[in-house]
C-alpha cells in the first residue's frame, strides 16, 4: 500500500492525538503535561502552536512552535547601552519584530521536535518544512506575517537533518554553545566530585562556601511559591533585564504554575539570608537529564555571597547524589559553568527573513546582531 504523509496543526493541547504522549516520552518538554503548562503560563507576546506528523494515520512526528512578537515587550536587555545595541533593537522593532521558532525559545537545546527511527528524515523535515509555511501562512491570515522564520539549537549532527533542498533559503547559523555537566560514573557523591578538581578549584569550592556564611537553602513548596511569589518576580526581573538580549518575560504565576502541575518534577530552591529571600534557582527532571530552568537573585548579595557560584555548586551535588547522567547548563555565563565542569557544545539553527529581499543580507548581517562572545574554557578537574 502506498503511504500518504500529512501533517495537522493544533492550537490547543486540548485537541492534541492521544498517540502524541507516545513519541513525548522520550522528552519531557514535549510531553502533554508540558505543554499544557507552556500554554497555561506563555509570555504575553508569545503563542503556541503544536505539529504532528503522519504517515498514512500514525503519527511519526511531533513539533512545537512558538510565534514572538518582539513589539510587544518593553525592553530586549537592558545591559548593554552602546551604538550597536541601538542599532539592534531599531532594527529588531523595525524589521523582525514578528518571529516564528520551531523550537522553544525558553530551554536550550533541541526541544523541538522528536519523531520515529523508522520514518526516512528527508520525509520528516520535507513534511515539518510544509507545515512550517502553513503557519506562515496562518499567521499572515491573522495580519501577524513572521518577519523571520528560525529552526533553532541542533547539535553538529542535528543540524545535517536540514540537509535538503527546501531548506536552501535560510542561513544556517551558530550562537552560544549549551553548556553540559557530564556527571561521571566514579562521582557516587558530591564529595567525590570535589576530590576530582584540582587544588586551584578546590580553593575556589572552599571560598564560595566560605563566602554563603549565614545563607539558608530551603526547598520551597507549592505554598511556599505563592506566599514569596512577589518577591521571586523581582528577583527574576533583576536578572532577566540585565541580559543582553530577551525575546519575553514570564509573568507572576509562572513558577507557581509549573510546581501544580509538574510536583516533583519540577524542583524550585529558595536562597534565605534574615528570613528574606534573596535568591532561587529552579530544575526541571527530564529522564536521565537535569535541566536548569530559570533563577534570580539581589545582586548585592549574589556578588558578596557568590551566590551564583554556590548555586551551581548545589546543582551538581543534588544532580551526582540522586544518579543523574547529565546537566543542561543551557547557554549564558560560560566561564563560570566550565569553571565548574560544564562542557561547551556548539549548538546550530537556521533562519529566513520571509521578505526575499532582505532575505539576502541576513548572512551578512548576522553575525553583527549576535557577537560572538569572547571566553576563556576552564578545566577544574586534575
Amino acid at each position: 500500500m502506498k503511504s500518504f504523509f500529512s501533517f495537522k496543526i493544533y492550537d490547543s493541547v486540548q485537541n492534541l492525538p492521544v498517540e502524541w504522549d507516545v513519541l513525548a516520552a522520550k522528552n519531557i518538554f514535549l510531553s502533554r503535561n508540558y505543554l499544557n503548562i507552556l500554554e497555561t503560563t506563555a509570555p504575553k507576546n508569545m503563542s503556541c502552536r503544536f505539529i504532528a506528523l503522519f504517515q498514512n494515520e500514525e503519527i511519526i512526528g511531533i513539533s512545537i512552535s512558538q510565534f514572538l512578537d518582539l513589539s510587544q515587550i518593553p525592553s530586549f536587555g537592558e545591559r548593554d547601552n552602546c551604538l550597536r545595541t541601538k542599532i539592534r533593537n531599531f532594527v529588531f522593532k523595525r524589521f523582525g519584530s514578528k518571529v516564528l521558532i520551531i523550537g522553544n525559545n525558553m530551554l536550550t537545546g533541541q526541544n523541538g521536535i522528536l519523531f520515529n527511527k523508522k520514518t526516512s528524515l528527508k520525509t520528516i523535515f520535507g513534511l515539518l518544512k510544509k507545515a512550517t509555511e502553513a503557519l506562515e501562512q496562518e499567521y499572515k491570515k491573522q495580519g501577524n506575517k513572521p518577519h523571520l522564520t528560525i529552526f533553532k539549537d541542533y547539535s553538529k549532527a542535528e543540524i545535517n537533518c536540514f540537509d535538503n533542498p527546501e531548506y536552501d533559503s535560510f542561513y544556517r547559523f551558530s550562537t552560544q554553545p549549551n553548556m553540559i555537566f557530564n556527571i561521571k560514573d566514579s562521582w557516587q557523591f558530591f564529595d567525590d566530585y570535589i576530590a576530582d578538581k584540582n587544588k586551584k578549584y578546590r580553593d575556589q569550592y572552599k571560598r564560595a562556601r566560605k563566602k554563603a556564611t549565614g545563607i539558608s537553602k530551603q526547598k520551597l513548596s507549592l505554598e511556599d511559591i505563592q506566599k514569596h511569589k512577589d518577591r521571586i518576580h523581582y528577583l527574576y526581573l533583576n536578572v532577566a533585564q540585565k541580559a543582553a538580549f530577551n525575546t519575553f518575560y514570564l509573568d507572576e504565576n509562572h513558577f507557581e504554575t509549573f510546581k501544580k502541575n509538574l510536583k516533583d518534577r519540577f524542583l524550585f530552591y529558595g536562597y534565605f539570608e534574615n528570613n528574606e529571600l534573596i535568591g532561587f534557582n529552579t530544575l526541571i527532571k527530564n529522564g536521565v537529564d537535569i535541566d536548569t530552568y530559570f533563577l534570580g537573585y539581589d545582586e548585592n548579595c549574589q556578588k558578596e555571597k557568590m551566590l551564583y557560584l554556590n548555586m551551581l555548586y548545589d546543582m551538581i551535588g543534588y544532580s551526582i547524589n540522586k544518579k543523574y547522567d547529565r546537566i543542561i547548563f543551557a547557554r549564558t555565563a560560560l566561564e563560570i559553568k566550565s569553571s565548574v565542569g560544564a562542557k561547551a557544545v556548539d549548538m546550530f539553527g537556521l533562519i529566513k527573513h520571509n521578505n526575499p529581499f532582505l532575505n539576502l543580507f541576513v548572512s551578512k548581517t548576522f553575525h553583527y546582531f549576535e557577537p560572538k562572545i569572547e571566553w576563556q574554557e576552564r578545566n577544574p578537574f586534575k
